[in-house]
């Protein structure tokens, strides 16, 4: 029988460090992109209209189910096959495919632009689909370049080329935004200047993305050019048994993610311009709840290939099983963190008129929580091969999503799209940990990790109900902060055993 906790388990912490390590170098790199993409938002929202926002975040929505289309599975599938010895095989032989299928894609994508501008709301912008069309395929094309040099173990030129490009769309994104319009006004005569148009800002936004993408392919050069025509027809094949049901997941996975903003300017009902103004409001308050999403994403790109490798060793489970209490102390403190002191970080939006959806990102935080889980439990069906079960698994959310986003969006909006979130995430977690301990048993604290995460929810309620009887900043930030503290304090208590055996933190315990 499986113990329920891991205080009896002592195993060196090696293979953690080398965990963290990996999040560090892989994970936090794209974690420190996105986060600098993330600071566009005070600057759009400002310069922005609401309905602006809500257009862009409309074109943006569907990119990521894209993205999946144009991967297939291929990332967590070179992790597989290339630890079974023949890592530059498997290279040129995805490398190939995807170079094929990515042609393909584009090709039919940027065919059928005027139908997809319509279906999008934006029927007077084809050009818009033609550029995603060009960025999606362009990021496709990056996927396995970087799956390399994760697989590689090459930390800085990683990191290097993921923040210089998101510079490169950030500072494109001002000096089309900010800088051309005041050129054109010095120089009304000057015929580059003459083609600026201040009412197409979602187009330079777009097209900032196509520079950012064009120039990440050309820092991967080398990569690229160690490609050989060398393809497999066994091993491909091989690959895609193993790779497509992950397509499913993944794009099962961006239809959780993404659709609500896709779906919410259809299905509430009202004026397009309004509904525009909704899903913009939405999906500047979603990215408040960035710190675990970027640290769930830190985390996956880290982890991914860890564990695998782990699943050689001789105690590779309850390696899980510490990696997910860690997980958790880690992502709970950053739900008080940012619920908590709400009323700082909503100044991040810069418009106002967008903060009446803040109600919303405590249930996105916690959605965010139980995605990270699910993103742990899900080493199960990737190492035994069983990656039809991820797909059914996320289908299941899929459905979730879809169904109470429908039903729910005409009469409660946003909100119904935030708990649809919250309710995909969490039954996807469930199942995943009640099916995978059948397959392949790993001693998870879960009822010491239950009991944090529901801690962290009565805090936040206790916060919320004393504030709201005591309005004042100053209680309500001192307040957020003895709470904050004494959960600290709560953990450090509980898990003295365990942060004793640090290097840094263990010597004041």
């Amino acid at each position: 029988m499986l113990p329920v906790g891991l205080s009896n388990i002592r195993l060196p912490l090696s293979s953690i460090k080398q965990l963290a390590g990996q999040t560090f170098w892989y994970g936090l790199s794209s974690m420190g992109a996105r986060f600098l993409n993330y600071l566009l938002t005070p600057y759009l929202t400002g310069t922005m209209t609401t309905e602006g926002y809500g257009e862009m975040s409309i074109v943006y929505g569907a990119v990521p189910l894209l993205n999946v289309i144009f991967a297939y599975g291929l990332e967590t599938a070179y992790f597989r096959f290339a630890k079974q010895g023949k890592e530059r095989e498997v290279y040129n032989t995805t490398s190939l495919s995807i170079i094929f299928t990515t042609l393909i894609f584009t090709t039919l994508l940027i065919s059928f632009r005027e139908e997809l501008a319509t279906l999008a709301l934006i029927p007077a912008h084809p050009d818009y689909i033609t550029m995603m069309a060009l960025i999606i395929g362009l990021d496709a094309l990056a996927i396995l370049p970087f799956t390399k040099l994760r697989q590689e173990g090459r930390p800085i030129k990683f990191a290097t080329i993921r923040i210089a490009s998101i510079l490169i769309n950030i500072g494109a994104v001002y000096f089309f935004i900010s800088v051309l319009p005041e050129l054109k006004e010095q120089y009304p005569n000057n015929t580059i200047f003459a083609l600026y148009n201040k009412d197409h800002q979602v187009g330079y936004v777009i097209m900032a993305n196509l520079l950012q993408a064009f120039f990440t392919l050309i820092f991967l050069s080398r990569e690229w050019l160690s490609i050989k025509f060398q393809f497999n027809a066994r091993l491909w094949k091989e690959i895609m048994v193993y790779a497509l049901p992950l397509t499913i997941v993944g794009f099962g996975g961006m239809i959780n993610e993404t659709i609500d903003r896709l779906m919410l300017p259809w299905r509430l009902g009202i004026d397009v311009e309004a509904a525009k103004g909704e899903t913009g409001i939405y999906n500047a308050v979603y990215k408040l709840s960035l710190l675990i999403t970027l640290f769930v994403q830190a985390f996956r790109m880290g982890a991914e290939p860890f564990f695998f490798k782990q699943a050689e060793g001789e105690n590779a489970q309850k390696t899980y099983a510490r990696v997910m209490k860690f997980f958790v102390i880690a992502v709970t403190g950053m739900f008080l963190f940012v619920a908590l002191y709400l009323e700082a970080w909503k100044h991040f939006i810069q418009n106002p008129e967008m903060w009446v959806g803040l109600k919303v990102v405590p249930i996105l935080l916690f959605a965010n929580i139980f995605l990270g889980i699910y993103y742990n439990l899900s080493i199960w069906y990737k190492i035994s091969g069983r990656t039809r079960a991820g797909a059914t698994i996320t289908l299941v959310g899929a459905g979730i999503t879809l169904l109470v986003n429908y039903f729910f969006i005409p009469y409660f909006s946003y909100m119904a799209s935030a708990w649809a979130t919250f309710l995909c995430y969490g039954t996807m977690m469930v199942i995943s940990f009640t099916w995978g301990q059948k397959v392949y048993p790993v001693p998870y604290a879960w009822k010491k990790l239950l009991a944090y995460m529901v801690i962290v929810a009565l805090l936040f309620f206790v916060h919320k109900g004393l504030t709201a009887v005591v309005a004042n900043k100053v209680f309500y930030y001192a307040l957020a902060t003895l709470l904050l503290a004494a959960y600290g304090f709560f953990i450090l208590r509980v898990e003295r055993k365990e942060f004793k055996r640090f290097p840094v933190i263990g010597k004041y315990l």
